[in-house]
Formats: structure tokens, C-alpha cells, sequence
């Protein structure tokens, strides 16, 4: 079943999982964070269908999210390499896991942690203000329309700009 493309949507969200929203392809990015980059591999680790695997990968070469390189001559062989634009989705995926850890795993039990090669400590990840460096959440932040909102958002942002606590209202 083909689903719904959401690449002219107005939404900055909508068009991200347009290009990364497949249950698989998130999947295929993380293992590649992992060093996991060529086919077989991919394959035998996530337990995926050729064809699937052999979609997603296209769609993300397709997209300058990946990019092929060839590791064997004869015969030729390309692994699967992060581009600048896949790079930038790390901490897409680590505030993904970061969630799941706090709300799916069992106590105690989290599958992966992270280390910061800069201080050698674990850590979890945060999203920060890049004005002040203060921790952002759902209580101290409000959306504001951009230069790019259609007409019919921005009246929607303005009223939550206004008055900041209709942003966390149900």
C-alpha cells in the first residue's frame, strides 16, 4: 500500500518523515551509527527483506542521506557511508532512544548507552537552547510562526505566542 507523501506539506515535521519516516529506515540509520554499513550485514542484523532493505537504502542514497562507496574491487561492493545530512540525524534518533529508554525499557535494563569521548562519562541526551544553553522542554518553550508558516498557521502560532500556556492546553 502506498502511502500518503507528505513533501509539500508546509511542516518542517511532515516532510522530515516524508524522507525518514518508514518503520525500517530509522532502523538501517542507527545501525549504520553503529559501524554496521554493508548490505548483508544490514540485512542479517535487522532481520529485513532484500527488497525492503534494497528501498530504504535507495531512498536514502536518493535523498544525500547515504552515500555508496565501493570497499571491494573486483566484483564491485559498496557499503553504506552517513553523509553531513544523515549525520545530522543522530540526535533525531538518540532523543528517539532516550525516550523509549525512560518509558519502554525495563528498569535497570537500558540496551545501549552512550559515552562523550570528550569527558569519558555516559550521558543521555538533551535538547538545549542554542542562545543560553538551558535544557528545552514542553513547559518552557511556545511555538512562533516562521517566515515560512502559511497564513492559516501563523493566526494559530500568534494565539500560542500570546499566551504561551495554549501550547501544553489539550
Amino acid at each position: 500500500m502506498q502511502r500518503s507523501s507528505f513533501a509539500d506539506m508546509p511542516c518542517s515535521v511532515a516532510r522530515t518523515l516524508d524522507t525518514v519516516g518508514e518503520w525500517w529506515t530509522l532502523l538501517i540509520l542507527r545501525d549504520i551509527f553503529y559501524g554496521v554499513r554493508r548490505f548483508e550485514a544490514l540485512r542479517n542484523h535487522l532481520g529485513i527483506s532484500r527488497k525492503v532493505l534494497t528501498s530504504r537504502l535507495e531512498r536514502l542514497t536518493d535523498d544525500a542521506i547515504l552515500m555508496k562507496t565501493p570497499y571491494q574491487e573486483t566484483s564491485t561492493r559498496y557499503e553504506y557511508r552517513l553523509t553531513e545530512k544523515g549525520l545530522d540525524l543522530l540526535p533525531v534518533l538518540l532523543m528517539l532512544m532516550n525516550w523509549g529508554d525512560k518509558w519502554l525499557a525495563e528498569e535497570d535494563a537500558v540496551p545501549v548507552v552512550f559515552v562523550h569521548r570528550d569527558c569519558g562519562q555516559e550521558t543521555t541526551p538533551k535538547v538545549v537552547c542554542s542562545c543560553c544553553g538551558g535544557e528545552l522542554n514542553a513547559r518552557n518553550i511556545y511555538p512562533k510562526a516562521g517566515p515560512g508558516a502559511p497564513a492559516e498557521e501563523v493566526v494559530k502560532l500568534r494565539a500560542a505566542s500570546v499566551n504561551p500556556r495554549l501550547f501544553l492546553e489539550e
